[in-house]
């Protein structure tokens, strides 16, 4: 949202947010066994986390970096940072310090511009009143503008994951107003010109699809578009989906880009059971709007995740319960949503873990069945939150037969995680197609390896220390066109290397990042969305720095 208008819109957000609570479902007969279909995967998770915006409130303290992106005790394991593109460019060296610090604790970081400079911007006429926009004869300066951002703060160590096109264009009385016809306009004829990082658009304010339908409807737009974001204060649950989204957006990333819930009164960060809504408002994020981050307004804050102390408030544990544990690279499953009239469920699996979120919003405690299907663990740990309680470990729980009963106290939210034994967990047993690195494959400046254990197949691919040493997988097949998760298990000693993304020849994704996994011998996954076709696709990966990480195998599985 953003500076003047938080205050003044306040009670209207309160009322707004309400609307989905009172639309909950309350047709859902006694507690029904929660069935977890390992096999059925979802959204790609990118993350979790909020804005810092130091022109607006001043910078994040270094301590308070740690407990926003760190995730040991007491942190809140925030892995993507929104930052500010302020239209004065003398003032963007405030943004580098903590940008810098989330990225060396694995953090990805976008940014956000609520105006253009004053040079590119006109006074008008919007209902009576007067507004600005971006002049007509301004757009390619614009998208220079953004360009220079992105340069700038790439020279000062922070590669960018992204960068918005405008903050909130549809509700900008106190920033730079733009109809869903301008922002179509910029995004077909100037968008492509924004280089070394993604685009978003549009961040409508209430995730109105009026200004977002006409660039999924517009191939040079959407082809310009690489990730739709979208804030949802006041949008009732209801309109989280977006079917047309599912039809036009393969390969493309959906993030929840800015909110607060239920509402930014002073000093409500630690009310309960008000603050079991952030929790509530996340599983509906993900689960009824498919969003693949969801990101809060400021992290630091009297109503934020973190308050004014810069101690962890209720609000913040209830994020904390999916940030912690559902990291960059998860994928969602398939989950019973809803088993009972106050519970909500949802789940998401990797680095061979299964991870599920369990929301009781009644004022009584109740008993809940879990049923893992296509997978298996032995034990379960769980951490829970409520009145009395924040992010408690509680004592292991034993799985027997793929399942286990756990219970829900009262008002709270329990995160449980398991080491999967068996299935599909983030293994390659019984899910999608293996392709190693070492076979079937084309090298370009790589060799086949066999000198760290825990490789499959007879080997992995070591890239050579050149830009553009490349792995490409000629005979990648698939039955039907559409989103493919892509899962590359690799290994990488330290530092972060970063590697292009080409399909058929055409490239999805830049300077996608591989983060450190420890060692040579120690392997990780990481889970990428990327178009395909039905029929024979080629996947090419390609080192932009002088190095890549050892990559073992990838795994390719439908989106659904």
């Amino acid at each position: 949202m953003g500076l003047k208008l938080k205050k003044s819109v306040n009670i209207l957000l309160a009322c707004l947010t309400a609307l989905p609570l009172m639309l909950t479902p309350t047709n859902v007969s006694a507690a029904s066994d929660a069935n977890i279909n390992l096999a059925s995967e979802k959204q790609l998770i990118k993350g979790f986390g909020g804005i810092n915006h130091p022109a607006w409130i001043g910078d994040l303290t270094a301590a308070q970096r740690e407990t926003a992106f760190g995730n040991g005790q007491n942190q809140l394991g925030f892995s993507i940072l929104r930052i500010y593109v302020d239209d004065n460019r003398n003032n963007w060296y405030r943004e580098v310090a903590t940008a810098k610090r989330a990225i060396e604790q694995g953090a990805i970081v976008f940014a956000s511009p609520w105006n253009p400079p004053s040079d590119m911007v006109e006074t008008f006429n919007r209902n009576g009143a007067s507004a600005k926009r971006l002049k007509y004869d301004k757009y390619a300066a614009y998208a220079q503008h953004l360009n220079d951002f992105v340069t700038y703060m790439k020279n000062n160590g922070v590669d960018l994951y992204a960068i918005s096109v405008q903050n909130e264009p549809d509700y900008a009385h106190d920033w730079t107003w733009w109809t869903p016809q301008e922002i179509l306009r910029f995004m077909k004829e100037n968008a492509g010109s924004i280089q070394g990082t993604r685009v978003m658009a549009p961040e409508s304010f209430q995730y109105l699809k009026n200004i977002s339908d006409p660039i999924l409807n517009d191939p040079q737009a959407l082809a310009n578009m690489d990730i739709l974001g979208a804030h949802t204060y006041g949008t009732q649950i209801k309109d989280f989906a977006y079917p047309l989204f599912k039809q036009k957006g393969a390969g493309k990333e959906l993030w929840m880009t800015e909110v607060y819930v239920p509402n930014s009164d002073n000093n409500s960060a630690d009310r309960w059971p008000e603050s079991l809504e952030v929790s509530y408002h996340m599983h509906n994020a993900m689960v009824e709007g498919d969003f693949q981050a969801y990101v809060w307004w400021y992290i630091r804050r009297q109503y934020g995740p973190m308050k004014e102390d810069g101690t962890i408030s209720k609000r913040g544990y209830n994020m904390a319960h999916f940030s912690k544990f559902v990291r960059p690279g998860y994928v969602r499953v398939d989950a019973t949503k809803n088993p009972d009239t106050n519970t909500y469920v949802s789940a998401y699996k990797g680095d061979n873990k299964v991870v599920i979120v369990a929301i009781n919003r009644g004022n009584s405690a109740t008993s809940q069945r879990f049923v893992l299907q296509n997978g298996n663990a032995s034990t379960v740990s769980s951490y829970v939150t409520d009145s009395s309680r924040n992010l408690a470990s509680l004592a292991p729980i034993n799985v027997s037969n793929g399942a286990f009963t756990a219970q829900l106290p009262a008002q709270s939210v329990t995160t449980f995680v398991a080491n999967l034994s068996g299935g599909t967990g983030g293994g390659n047993v019984g899910t999608g197609t293996t392709y190693e690195a070492e076979t079937g494959t084309t090298l370009t400046d790589a060799v086949i390896e066999t000198l760290y254990p825990g490789y499959t197949g007879s080997g992995y691919v070591n890239f050579n220390a050149y830009t553009g040493s490349a792995i490409q997988w000629n005979n990648i097949n698939n039955t039907i066109t559409g989103t493919k998760n892509i899962k590359f298990r690799y290994a990488q000693e330290s530092g972060t290397r970063n590697l292009d993304i080409y399909v058929n020849g055409t490239k999805v994704l830049s300077n996608e990042p591989f983060t450190a996994t420890g060692s040579w011998s120690t392997w990780s996954e990481k889970t990428i969305q990327v178009p395909m076709n039905a029929g024979v696709n080629t996947l090419r990966i390609v080192t932009t720095g002088t190095e890549g990480p050892n990559i073992d195998n990838i795994t390719v599985t439908a989106a659904s």
